[in-house]
């Protein structure tokens, strides 16, 4: 019974190391899942509980006597002596230490601003557990534990290596202690959103005597120093050696890198990479630490300049643009993403701590290599895998018979696949993090930035060469934070489908999302986007009005735009874009010329069904009140459904324009919901529309187009943090994308107010 429960509980172990890592490395969006916080937590503090449980368990039953009385009395007795083999010893401490290393390598340290909130400690229970962990493996008399002779000859092989992994475990605990305080010190990182807004304040000052023009502006990228500040009231300024804090002063510092250096670089330089893409990353980092400032709640309207919105709006104004705009910003959540919820950042305060980072990652593989390779030979040297897990010895009184060389019990593969298994999942997330210091953007941009520094390396050939492998060097699965996806839901499925999952209510339960459908982002939205955000610049967000007020015809719809909130209007357009699409659908299977292709459609069906996903997913980030929001969604959903449930009576209609148009009349009379009839009335003027179907589309993608981008600003951080950390939405993307243009709030809203949400944080 008692190897029975070791066992259980070491395969226990190992499966909840496997869900750590799993969710970790490959089900990041899932991870700040409530319930699967709940998992990780109870898994992380379950390890040290079970790990003594089996040590002591192990070391304290070596020797175990016990003496069984017969019938007769004392001279009907017989002993059983059983001692743990010396194997399941050895190999349940190494199964202990690996789990620890697991551990530390799904650990997450942050050095965040004090105002941003986002600090992250090492977690020094990690190292008391660790060193719990060996004295329970030093105090185990190993000296007395036996074993069969096919052990004996690798014993002593493995005892050198047994303690091998607590030297890891400290190495990467003093690691991430170390570069932790040097980040939280840094000006580079820890505080630097306190020099990013004394700098950008710097540069308005200075642009104030000087007439803004679309050329890069020097924005930070890398190369900060303390040497090179002074501190501020309201955080640090530039100054050189002489104590000017001029433009041109301030680009002259040593190893100081801007974006306006690394545009004028001559890409020619580069070998086999493109120059657009590299320079592209930087602007992103640099663009990043912008973003950083107003996770620290610092006053936006004081964090931009001119110059910078001259530039970011010539680079915007660029036709066929689109995709390198979106990438730009992409790129730039994904290091947000990787400071706020990763430990790689941090092991950028200093040069040589990646390298450091490196070795400590290969000397981890080259010990789980061993190992494997010792535990393969001691598992089948001789005869096979080794006899058992324990040894027991018995004699009898009676008839003064002893065993013949003892009884083997238990399941030594179990020894061998448990430490085995752990091992894999270590060298699953050593390997990630080779792969992040080697392919990651934080990588490509020290890299060049220190190339463009480095006229010696510009000049050398082999240099130039390696350099630009390493920057064209890609790992999608593991580095790419944003699936470029999109979720869809609407409140009117004309086609449906009766659920089936068997896991439904268990997801509703757990306080999983109900699972809704995600597209790849069409192109056609993305230039719709950028086609909406180029027009904003003169006239401002507005809720689809300024597109429909183009035209003589998108002038009739404007009654639909003076909804209580943006909210029920959202809802309003959606029924009728359903509606519609439903129409024209019905009018191509009838031998209507067909227009699929159409850019219009795409990016209105798309961006409709989206907003809908934000009101039943996502509400928070929406202008209205999320309560309000979600329960009028679920009102107009309801009526809706209901509405459609009487609809059997249609289907022997003729043509398919007859159905459509018995279910409009139907949703029209049968609906309660004033959002759901104004979305009907919407819909017939669609449908009626003179100037054709193509001119209807182009109507609502220029209304949807504007209407996402009038729900973009918005002061909820804490929300758009949680969409960065689950992998990114569309909505969060066009939220920074505004910032960076200057926009920072609706119209009739005061600006600046998505700078703070309690009084006093903005400076």
């Amino acid at each position: 019974m008692q190897l029975l429960r070791t066992n259980a509980l070491i395969l226990l172990n190992v499966v909840m190391a496997g869900v750590i890592v799993g969710i970790g490395t490959f089900g990041k969006r899932y991870r700040y899942h409530p319930f699967t916080r709940f998992i990780f937590l109870g898994a992380t503090t379950l390890f040290l509980p079970i790990i003594s449980s089996v040590i002591s368990t192990v070391s304290s039953s070596s020797n175990d006597y016990a003496e069984i009385l017969g019938d007769q009395g004392p001279d009907d007795a017989r002993v059983v002596i059983c001692s743990e083999n010396l194997s399941h010893l050895i190999l349940v401490i190494t199964w202990a230490f690996l789990t620890h290393i697991t551990m530390i390598n799904t650990s997450t340290v942050v050095a965040g601003d004090d105002r941003e909130g986002r600090n992250a400690g090492v977690p020094l229970v990690l190292l008391v557990q660790g060193g719990w962990t060996f004295y329970l493996a030093v105090s185990s008399k190993l000296e007395n534990q036996k074993d069969g002779p096919i052990v004996n000859d690798l014993a002593e092989s493995f005892r050198a290596i047994q303690y091998a992994p607590f030297a890891l475990i400290c190495a990467k605990i003093i690691f991430k202690y170390y570069a932790l305080e040097k980040a939280r010190r840094s000006i580079a990182f820890g505080r630097n959103p306190r020099l990013i807004f004394g700098y950008m304040q710097q540069l308005q000052v200075q642009e104030a005597s000087q007439p803004s023009d679309p050329s890069p502006p020097p924005l930070l990228v890398m190369g900060e120093q303390a040497s090179h500040v002074k501190k501020q009231p309201h955080g640090y300024a530039f100054q050189n050696d002489l104590g000017s804090a001029t433009a041109s002063a301030i680009s002259n510092i040593d190893g100081l890198m801007t974006i306006d250096r690394i545009w004028e670089y001559d890409e020619d330089m580069m070998l086999g990479t493109s120059g657009v893409q590299v320079k592209d990353i930087c602007l992103s980092f640099s663009l990043f630490k912008l973003l950083r400032c107003r996770f620290a709640r610092y006053n936006v309207s004081k964090v931009g300049t001119m110059g910078t919105l001259s530039f970011l709006w010539s680079l915007f104004l660029k036709d066929g643009e689109h995709v390198r705009i979106f990438q730009l910003v992409a790129d730039e959540l994904s290091f947000l993403d990787d400071y706020y919820y990763s430990s790689l950042p941090i092991s950028f305060s200093k040069w040589w701590l990646p390298i450091l980072s490196v070795s400590i990652s290969l000397s981890t593989i080259s010990y789980c290599i061993v190992t494997v390779s010792v535990i393969q030979q001691w598992a089948t040297q001789g005869e096979g895998l080794i006899d058992g897990q324990m040894f027991c010895y018995y004699w009898c009184s009676d008839t003064h018979r002893t065993t013949d060389g003892g009884q083997q019990l238990g399941l030594p593969i179990i020894d061998a696949v448990a430490p085995c298994l752990l091992i894999a999942l270590i060298m699953i997330s050593e390997v990630k993090d080779l792969a992040s210091y080697q392919c990651s953007n934080w990588t490509k941009v020290a890299l060049f930035c220190h190339f463009v520094n480095n006229t010696t390396w510009q000049h050398s050939f082999q240099t130039r060469k390696w350099v630009g492998i390493i920057l064209r060097c890609r790992w999608k699965l593991m580095m790419k934070h944003w699936d470029e996806k999109i979720g869809q839901c609407s409140v009117l499925v004309l086609h449906q489908r009766r659920p089936t999952q068997f896991f439904v209510p268990l997801m509703r339960l757990l306080r999983f999302p109900e699972r809704k459908k995600n597209v790849k982002i069409p192109e056609a939205v993305k230039i719709c986007i950028i086609r909406a955000l180029r027009s904003v610049r003169n006239g401002g967000l507005s809720q689809g009005t300024s597109s429909l007020r183009q035209t003589q015809a998108g002038e009739r719809l404007l009654w639909a735009c003076n909804g209580k909130g943006t909210s029920d209007t959202i809802l309003v357009w959606h029924i009728a874009t359903c509606i519609f699409e439903h129409q024209q659908a019905a009018c191509h299977k009838h031998g209507s010329p067909s227009n699929l292709d159409s850019e219009h459609k795409i990016a209105a069906t798309h961006l409709s069904r989206y907003c809908a996903y934000l009101m039943v997913s996502l509400p928070e980030l929406l202008p209205d009140d999320d309560a309000w929001s979600k329960d009028l969604y679920k009102a107009v959903k309801k009526d809706a459904d209901r509405v459609l449930a009487s609809r059997a009576a249609m289907e022997s209609s003729s043509t398919p324009e007859d159905k459509c148009q018995q279910l409009v009349e139907l949703l029209g009379e049968g609906s309660k919901n004033e959002e759901l009839k104004n979305g009907v009335k919407l819909g017939k003027q669609l449908v009626e529309l003179a100037q054709g179907e193509e001119e209807a589309w182009k109507l609502l993608a220029g209304f949807w187009s504007e209407m996402i981008l009038y729900v973009a600003p918005s002061d909820n951080l804490k929300g758009h943090s949680e969409a960065i950390a689950r992998g990114g939405e569309l909505i969060t993307l066009l939220w920074a994308l505004l910032f960076h243009v200057g926009i920072f709030s609706r119209p009739n809203e005061t600006d600046g107010a998505a700078a703070s949400t309690a009084a006093g944080d903005g400076v």
